[in-house]
């Protein structure tokens, strides 16, 4: 079976990758493989088509191929918030908190990816277009196999943008570089009070496999957990992965950037989140209603394995 990833150089859906290649599947009896599709939006269309199985994605991308949440579930959280950083180059001199830098500039950000950051700053009272902020694709990241937070440190490095939105693996490279100043950490308390609600990472499946596997569906969640489980009593265990998945020298990074992550790596979906994430995603002109069913976006019936794996 195909669990699909967005981005595979990356903390935000580490949980997943770290589950198919630690053998949590397998253990689970699921024969799974990895693959990188980029943008996200592809990811969920493949989903849609029975081409994949499995989605570790940003759980507000789904409705783009299952308008108001028709045919597919979210089966657990791979961890817990909002998980892109607005990083801008250190020559602007921005301080952490100062979201008003980014008046003028153009900021790189992945194809619905950019709606998380479009929403903070019009609630923070930025008008993209009053205030000539540029949200743009980031330069050279186009195609599989590519590294969306990576390849936006080497494109702010070499002043094709003026920042970017992207995950902490991405913010830390750039940060280590010395070309990039954590502007903003949602996560931890940057940015409006509801920006950590916007979205989160997670699993998702069709209604399509829980219906014809149910016991498939389960596994999945448990692989997660258990993976979720290993990598808080042992950060090693996520070494081991990058050793064998990221290029050299990213191995260590990945285990101190997934360190951070750790307090959120929890598996439960709580329904203030599912309404958060719908009201987000409506706002942003994605095609769901303003209020939703908590059983129409999460596959409840699994939510028993969220503690017990």
């Amino acid at each position: 079976m195909k669990v699909v990833v967005p981005d595979l150089i990356s903390n935000s859906y580490f949980p997943a990758v770290a589950a198919v290649d630690l053998g949590f599947f397998k253990d689970q009896g699921i024969d799974a493989t990895l693959e990188n599709i980029f943008p996200v939006g592809l990811a969920f269309e493949k989903l849609r088509d029975g081409e994949v199985d499995f989605v570790a994605g940003s759980a507000h991308a789904a409705l783009v191929a299952f308008p108001d949440w028709q045919g597919v579930k979210l089966l657990c959280a791979l961890s817990q918030g909002m998980y892109w950083f607005l990083v801008l180059h250190t020559d602007i001199g921005a301080k952490r908190g100062e979201i008003e830098a980014v008046k003028g500039l153009r900021i790189g950000a992945a194809p619905l990816v950019e709606l998380g950051l479009k929403r903070l700053l019009a609630e923070s009272g930025i008008d993209t277009e009053r205030d000539s902020v540029d949200i743009t694709p980031v330069p050279g990241a186009i195609g599989q196999g590519i590294s969306f937070g990576v390849t936006a440190a080497k494109a702010l490095e070499a002043r094709k943008i003026d920042g970017f939105w992207a995950n902490g693996f991405g913010a830390e490279t750039a940060v280590r570089a010395g070309v990039g100043t954590i502007v903003l950490d949602v996560r931890r308390g940057d940015g409006p009070p509801d920006a950590f609600s916007y979205t989160m990472p997670i699993l998702a499946v069709s209604d399509r496999l829980i219906d014809a596997c149910p016991d498939v569906a389960a596994a999945a969640v448990r692989a997660v957990v258990k993976t979720q489980a290993v990598l808080r009593d042992d950060i090693g265990r996520a070494v081991e992965v990058g050793n064998r998945l990221f290029p050299p020298g990213d191995a260590e990074m990945i285990a101190e950037i997934v360190a951070r992550d750790l307090p959120y790596y929890e598996a439960a979906i709580a329904a203030d989140a599912v309404v958060a994430i719908n009201r987000f995603a409506h706002a942003s002109g994605l095609p769901t209603a303003p209020e939703v069913a908590y059983e129409a976006v999460v596959a409840t019936q699994f939510r028993e394995f969220w503690t017990t794996g």
